[in-house]
Parts: structure tokens; C-alpha cells; sequence
């Protein structure tokens, strides 16, 4: 077993992590399972203390006036605990990706070669207000063979301490070193800035959180940044869609959690599906306490519609609010997206399959639905467990990230004396 370290400063604790990811590397997946269940049955067991922890936070960010989106999100109960729980076993019953070829072939001269996923190594992450996000990123970490130093936010600071004790306690009791899992959250934002600082020691730099959190990551880091995004989501109601599915799909993409990054913020309707399908869109959107603000056009359309802010397609919200613009053609649904969109998720309403297919083809975004609410955006209903975020880049992961997207891939070459003619 490696002992944890008693790291005083932040590069003591970066070093630490760097020190035990490599031990971590060469784990077997038995063992890292046997540490995720290990941390599993520890937060059931440590339930009280983190709901202590986290009524902590709650309480300091009501009284500074946290948003009720935020609040939302840093909530934990003990149905969460439960469900973060569980998410630690679904990822603990993942197939291994350490080892998996990925290609392969044997050159003439006998030569073989083989393209295989490694871990990156360390992975920081940097997130605000979401202490399930310690789990879920401390777990995928571990089963993909990294070691992670997390950054959770002033708002989460209790909880979060909370639950790294919790998990630290877990894997070292499993022989597995503790130190594969550091929190710099007791330094601040000077702890931040250091950890973005830090290329050589941290391999992967994850942000998670609000559009501006992300974009300081990705301007001020030396590390390599996997881009996670905010989610200005669209719904386009097609000209021919079914008017129930078109209620269904917007009302769930909207309201289901309004709070997190795959929640609709902007409808766009074709202005010949409106006469059918607006009344009871809006009816719908009422009764569930949605404020609707919208275009000129929409707001000559009923007297449900607000007016649209300045900066209303451009606009995350987070909260029952949610922008409604009329358009002309697919074309211009297309162009409208492509506009504003943060190239999170986009969805299309539509009976008619060529419009589908080209709505798929030709919209830019790391998630394009066809008739389903935008809501399914998520590494745990992608069937990965959990997730770290989800990225909106082209580079090596796209759309939500699980256990895969935390590997690397090196080559590894076996000959028999060969050398080069």
C-alpha cells in the first residue's frame, strides 16, 4: 500500500497525485473496481456526514444570495447520494478501457504493432456548485487508471471536503494510493491558477461550469484543455411535427431540470406548424411556470409572450425562462443554430425524414437529436455511468465524456532483432 501524503502546498499535492498515478497505471481493473466499490458502499455509509457538509454550503449560499439554479445544482440529498452511489457501480461494471487495441497489423518483416489505451495520467478539473461532480469525475478517473486533482469552488468547499475524504479513505483501503485523489479547494482561487499552471504535472485540464468559468480556463491555462460548454440548447418544431410530440419534447427539454447544461433555452417553430401547435405549446409552458420571451412575431402571436431581451438567443438561463423565435424555413432554423448555438445539443421535431436527415447532417453540435428531448444529453443515460462533463470541442472527445475519453492511446512495437533497411 502507498501512504497518503501529508502535502502541504499545491505542488506537493500535484506531485503526490503525479506520484500515484503512475502506481495507479499499472493497476489491474479487478483492483480498481474493488476501490470503486469500496467507495460506493463509503458514501451510504459517510451519508450523514455529507448531508451535514452540504446543508453547510447551502446555508452560506443562501445567505449570499446564490441563485436558485446554483442552489439547485449544489444540493445533495440522500436520494443523490443513493443515485451517486449507484452511478460509482455502473462505472465499476464498464469494460475496461486500459489495454484495448485499438489497431493493429504486422509489417512484412514480422514487426508487430499495436495501438493500445493508456491513461492520461492526471486530470484537473475545475467545476463550480456541483459536489456530485466530485464523485462522478473521481470515479471515471479511477476506473480509466488517472489520477485527479479537483477544484470545486467556493460555494461546494464543506461538501467537497467531505466527499474527498470519503473517497480518499475508500481506495486506501483498498491498497490503491489515496493520493490518486486530491482536492486543491482550501487554496483558492490562487489554488486554480496554479493548477491551470501546472503543464508537466497535470496532463488534461477538464472546466466544468458556467460559460465564463470555461472560457478563463481555456485563455489562461498552459495545461491542455478539454473544452466542456454551456448549453444554449435548441428546439426546432418543424413544419410538419406532431403537435403532441412538439409539447412533450420542448416541455421536457425546458423544464425537467432547467438548472443543468442540456436544458433548452431557445424553441424555434416553423411558421406553418404555429397555427397547430403554438396555443398549446404556450398552454403547456404556463402551467408549468415558464416565462416566454420572444420575437416580435411571437409576441404579436399571444399575449403569453414577453418581449425578448437584447441578448436572448445568446443567453443561457438556467431557470424557467425560455426564448421563442419564428422562422421561415429549415434553412433558417439551421442558420439561427449555427449563429448562437454553443454546439452542446440541438434537437429537430419532424415527420418529415429528409428535413431530419439534413437537420443532422448540417447542424454543428456534439449532440443532434431527432424527435427527443435534449434532456438525454448525459454521460449516464449514454450508458457510461457518469460523466465529466460534456465536451464541445473537436478535439479527441466530443459530446459527453466517460471512461474512453479519459484514455490516451500509445504504440507498442515488438520485433525479433529487425532493424530498418
Amino acid at each position: 500500500m502507498i501512504k497518503a501524503t501529508s502535502a502541504n502546498t499545491v505542488r506537493e499535492r500535484l506531485e503526490a497525485a503525479r506520484y500515484a498515478s503512475r502506481a495507479l497505471a499499472i493497476t489491474t481493473g479487478a483492483e480498481r473496481v474493488a476501490a470503486l466499490e469500496a467507495i460506493a458502499v463509503a458514501l451510504e455509509r459517510d451519508s450523514g456526514a455529507i448531508l451535514s457538509a452540504n446543508e453547510k454550503d447551502l446555508a452560506t449560499g443562501r445567505e449570499n444570495g446564490l441563485a436558485e439554479g446554483l442552489l439547485d445544482r449544489l444540493t445533495l440529498t440522500a436520494d443523490r447520494i443513493v443515485e451517486l452511489s449507484a452511478a460509482v457501480r455502473e462505472i465499476a461494471a464498464l469494460v475496461d478501457p486500459l489495454g484495448q487495441v485499438v489497431r493493429g497489423s504486422t509489417l512484412a518483416n514480422g514487426v508487430r504493432i499495436e495501438q493500445v489505451r493508456v491513461p492520461f495520467g492526471v486530470v484537473g478539473a475545475i467545476y463550480e456548485a456541483r459536489p456530485n461532480v466530485t464523485v462522478d469525475i473521481a470515479a471515471l478517473a479511477l476506473r480509466s487508471g488517472n489520477a485527479v486533482v479537483l477544484r470545486g469552488g467556493s460555494a461546494a468547499l464543506a461538501s467537497n471536503t467531505q466527499l474527498a475524504a470519503t473517497l480518499r479513505g475508500a481506495i486506501e483501503s483498498t491498497g490503491l494510493p489515496a493520493d490518486c485523489i486530491q482536492t486543491i479547494d482550501d487554496f483558492g482561487r490562487e489554488g486554480a491558477t496554479e493548477l491551470m499552471r501546472s503543464r508537466g504535472l497535470v496532463d488534461v485540464l477538464i472546466p466544468r461550469g458556467s460559460a465564463r468559468l470555461i472560457e478563463t480556463v481555456v485563455a489562461d491555462s498552459t495545461v491542455p484543455v478539454i473544452e466542456t460548454g454551456a448549453g444554449i440548447v435548441h428546439v426546432y418544431v418543424d413544419a410538419d411535427a406532431d403537435t403532441s410530440m412538439a409539447v412533450s419534447v420542448v416541455l421536457n427539454a425546458k423544464t425537467h431540470r432547467p438548472s443543468v447544461c442540456n436544458a433548452a433555452e431557445t424553441v424555434l417553430i416553423h411558421r406553418d406548424a404555429v397555427s397547430r401547435v403554438l396555443t398549446a405549446l404556450l398552454d403547456a409552458l404556463r402551467q408549468a411556470g415558464v416565462s416566454v420571451r420572444g420575437d416580435a412575431e411571437a409576441q404579436g402571436l399571444s399575449a403569453d409572450v414577453e418581449p425578448a431581451a437584447v441578448d436572448e438567443w445568446a443567453t443561457e438561463h438556467l431557470n424557467l425562462t425560455l426564448g421563442l423565435h419564428i422562422v421561415g424555413t429549415l434553412d433558417e432554423a439551421i442558420d439561427h443554430i449555427a449563429e448562437y448555438s454553443t454546439h452542446h445539443t440541438e434537437s429537430i421535431v419532424t415527420n418529415n425524414v429528409r428535413n431530419a436527415e439534413i437537420f443532422l447532417a448540417r447542424v454543428d453540435s456534439a449532440v443532434v437529436m431527432v424527435n427527443a428531448s435534449t434532456r438525454f444529453t448525459d454521460g449516464g443515460v449514454f450508458g457510461f455511468g457518469a460523466e465529466v462533463g460534456i465536451s464541445t470541442q473537436k478535439l479527441h472527445a466530443r459530446g459527453p465524456m466517460g471512461v474512453t475519453e479519459l484514455t490516451s492511446t500509445k504504440w507498442l512495437v515488438r520485433g525479433d532483432g529487425q532493424v530498418r533497411n
